[in-house]
């Protein structure tokens, strides 16, 4: 077979432009650091790291959100301790003073006075704020909850915040619950029984029910007790009797604590003994509540740590997949410029004769 000059230029030039291709795709490796620096330079483990990176930047969303609503569900643990404390206060003063061995009408009337200081305590909590947001007023985080006369404005909504595909958690928890004992279920558990808006219409809707609750609310609340004083009467709805972990209604912590200072300022010894049961239930109440919410902060502690191994994780499948090897492209460089300086050599022997030399 002949070999015309047209098949070895074209032989040469071919090979030449092989091996430096493959060099500029070496450097390219070698300044980048990266296997994969385009799509076709390997399709399956391109689309493997894309999706890679796709989960890790939502693993990445995940985790704020779960620190946004970690420090909201903390402050409002925080919060509660604080709650329960006070109430637990609340008790030792109405247990000093009901009996007449230890109280009489004048200790009563100073201890009188720490109930209402510690009543307005409670107020102050139920309307803590986390930045701009109250904690304890459901969707209603711009409206203070609780009013002086302890109604409340808020609604009965569950903020619940993404922290992983299809698994949401309620990063606060209604006033309502905690202070006025609404939605206690059998258990103990707090519970939600509310459902989000799905639509403007809802939205609305939910908003006209909220005002007449809350208008219903007042109507109630002025009915009860008019007055803040020594002249106000106790009255205290049978439901509130009723203990929460028995399966019963739940407690208005600020009904308790008013009507406990009422006994006091009136000198009415049985009424300070009823109301031990009352705030034995109240603090009770509390307790639960606390719990729902450290269960919140186990559960998204928990999803956190699982998040950050997937991040890890993922980041080390993508490394796998389009990292290079730094002495494997080291050594391909070297390999291929010796191939690129033998073709040279070699193409000049090969194409050696010019023009001039056919005209001899």
């Amino acid at each position: 077979m002949r070999i015309a000059d047209k098949m070895a230029f074209n032989q040469v030039n071919q090979n030449l432009t092989k091996n430096r291709s493959d060099m500029a795709d070496l450097q390219n490796q070698a300044a980048t650091q990266k296997r994969i620096n385009k799509p076709s330079d390997d399709p399956l483990a391109s689309a493997r790291v894309l999706a890679a990176r796709t989960e890790e930047k939502g693993n990445g969303q995940f985790i704020k959100n779960i620190n946004n609503a970690r420090s909201f569900l903390e402050f409002s643990d925080q919060s509660l301790g604080e709650l329960s404390e006070i109430l637990v206060r609340a008790k030792e003063l109405a247990i000093s003073q009901s009996n007449d061995a230890s109280g009489n009408s004048e200790t009563r009337m100073v201890t009188a006075s720490e109930i209402e200081q510690i009543y307005n305590q409670a107020v102050q909590i139920g309307n803590r704020k986390l930045g701009e947001r109250f904690i304890f007023g459901g969707y209603k985080t711009q409206t203070t909850p609780f009013g002086q006369a302890g109604e409340y404005f808020g609604d009965d909504g569950d903020m619940k915040i993404q922290t992983q595909k299809d698994s949401f958690v309620a990063m606060n928890i209604a006033g309502s619950k905690v202070f006025l004992g609404r939605g206690l279920g059998g258990d103990g558990i707090v519970r939600a029984s509310y459902d989000a808006p799905k639509d403007v219409e809802q939205l609305k809707q939910h908003q006209q029910e909220e005002n007449e609750r809350s208008e219903l609310n007042r109507e109630i609340e002025n009915n009860y007790i008019e007055t803040r004083g020594p002249a106000s009467q106790r009255r205290q709805s049978r439901s509130d009797k009723q203990d929460p972990v028995t399966g019963g209604a739940g407690i208005n912590i600020f009904s308790a604590l008013r009507n406990l200072e009422v006994s006091l300022r009136t000198n009415d010894k049985e009424g300070v003994q009823e109301n031990l049961d009352t705030l034995d239930q109240a603090i009770s109440q509390v307790v639960l509540a606390r719990s729902e919410v450290g269960s919140r902060i186990m559960a998204v502690n928990n999803t956190m740590d699982s998040l950050q191994k997937a991040v890890v994780d993922n980041r080390v499948t993508a490394s796998q997949l389009e990292d290079a090897d730094a002495f494997q492209v080291i050594s391909d460089i070297n390999k291929t410029d010796s191939t690129l300086k033998a073709t040279l050599e070699t193409s000049g022997k090969l194409i050696q004769p010019s023009l001039l030399d056919f005209l001899r």
